[in-house]
């Protein structure tokens, strides 16, 4: 980067691991930080241990200024921002902002989504275009406006999924590509290079909405590509799952890693079976294969592993 540049001074909000990435790459690169904020320390686990963000941790390893607002429409809170005078103020995995947050630098509030909008608007991006065996996907930088999602475009990154990505390892490939992208936004917004496209709507647009219990269940009625997608698109987090049951007692097994065996068989839907050391889940099309599964009260492992110490009887299946 070019010394003669005036760098834009920023406002960075962000939570999570991949916020933290971006942040890391911002202060790398010299860019002045006014202040961080991030979700407010909480309390979570058996121990009710209070935990802070990633990107809190990583901000107080660099002694940069940090918020924890309880509630973002406080007036007070945007007064302080408005002090604190940001060029422009940049949004990576955070909450929501009020207007009256995103519009405190004349330049503008950017943020960086997991997805090539307007596709696969919403909370979980990353997950979704796996779970619906999409073929590319990649990152947008965007200007906030009143709804999710839906502001100006700035630029656009692609990559190829691959057919084995899980979640973990697109997130990191997409990482890798939003940081940079940020950092040519903020500099093709300092010097007026970047002009702002609205959204274009084709009505083939995806939704990504929020992971819920419901909508990481596993449907045994859905196809063999289709549940392993799925199994993808939730690995390692939170983990597609199901219920099961196997001698007597039923309990929820999750499915991190799976392949498909197209096979016709007699076995009825949903029957765990066990051969040659691997767990087969009997399908309409055939055998899901479940490579590493978590039973309750144990950890993740795979199958072989598993049934090292553990059995499933004659009449084990999951439930629909």
């Amino acid at each position: 980067m070019s010394k003669k540049r005036t760098l834009p001074k920023i406002i960075f909000f962000g939570t999570p691991e991949f916020a933290q990435f971006c942040l890391e790459k911002l202060v790398a690169e010299g860019f002045p930080i006014l202040a961080v904020v991030t979700a407010p320390d909480r309390k979570s686990g058996r121990g009710k241990k209070i935990n802070a963000s990633a990107v809190k941790i990583y901000s107080e390893a660099q002694q940069l200024p940090i918020l924890q607002p309880e509630n973002l429409k406080d007036p007070s809170f945007s007064e302080h921002l408005k002090k604190l005078s940001p060029d422009i103020q940049v949004v990576v995995a955070f909450r929501m902002l009020p207007k009256l947050v995103w519009q405190v630098p004349s330049v503008g509030t950017i943020n960086l989504h997991a997805s090539l909008l307007p596709n696969y608007r919403g909370a979980a991006p990353i997950n979704w275009v796996l779970i619906n065996g999409e073929s590319k996907t990649g990152v947008t930088t965007f200007l906030i406006n009143e709804q999710i999602d839906t502001g100006s475009i700035l630029l656009q990154k692609e990559i190829e999924i691959e057919t084995e990505d899980t979640l973990g390892v697109l997130h990191n490939k997409l990482l890798s590509i939003g940081a940079p992208l940020i950092i040519e936004t903020l500099i093709g917004l300092t010097e007026k290079s970047l002009l702002p496209q609205a959204q274009q709507i084709t009505g083939n647009e995806n939704e990504a909405p929020k992971l819920t219990s419901e909508n990481t269940c596993l449907n045994w009625n859905d196809s063999l590509v289709n549940l392993v997608n799925k199994i993808r698109g939730l690995s390692p987090y939170p983990g597609a799952w199901s219920f099961y049951s196997n001698k007597g007692e039923e309990g929820r097994i999750k499915i991190f890693m799976a392949s498909a065996l197209h096979e016709s068989h007699s076995d009825s839907l949903g029957t765990i079976l066990i051969k040659e050391n691997k767990i087969l889940i009997a399908t309409k099309e055939g055998y899901l294969n479940c490579i590493e599964v978590q039973l309750p009260n144990k950890k993740r492992m795979s199958a072989a592993a598993l049934l090292n110490g553990y059995s499933f009887d004659q009449n084990a299946r999951v439930l629909a």
